[in-house]
């Protein structure tokens, strides 16, 4: 195993989970609420729109970000070893085990296991042992 030292950035991996962290952290202290994007958008998609404006601006500074980012300086593009149809795929496997182990892996990853969550605990592990399984059989299984 190689380590690709272009591409190796501590800093900003370190600067962004402390920007992930405190935004759950504002979140809950002042909203009483969990920073699972896919309770937030549920949420928002339900029928019972009373909370709309505090998960239309969680949502729009996840897409935000990346755009007002990419505006500043280089934008980063990801590489993507796939097709729309994986993607699209992909994403539909996501939605169904959101729904499965009722929260995402920001619920669940990032609140769950900070709040001492065993079930968050139990799906986190479930998500990661998924993907690392997915990614074995992607890239040595099936010769990808």
């Amino acid at each position: 195993m190689s380590i690709d030292l272009a591409h190796f950035t501590p800093g900003l991996s370190l600067a962004g989970g402390l920007l992930i962290g405190a935004a759950a952290a504002t979140l809950v202290f002042f909203n009483g609420r969990i920073a699972g994007i896919s309770g937030i958008l549920g949420g928002l998609l339900g029928s019972t729109q009373k909370d709309a404006a505090w998960r239309v601006a969680f949502l729009a500074g996840l897409v935000g970000a990346p755009a007002l980012a990419a505006l500043l300086g280089e934008p980063i593009a990801p590489d993507i070893q796939t097709g729309w149809g994986g993607v699209l795929v992909a994403g539909f496997l996501v939605g169904i085990g959101t729904r499965y182990a009722s929260g995402c892996t920001s619920g669940h990853g990032v609140c769950g296991i900070s709040r001492g969550s065993v079930r968050s605990l139990v799906a986190t592990a479930t998500f990661m042992g998924s993907g690392f399984l997915t990614v074995f059989v992607a890239r040595h299984l099936l010769g990808g």
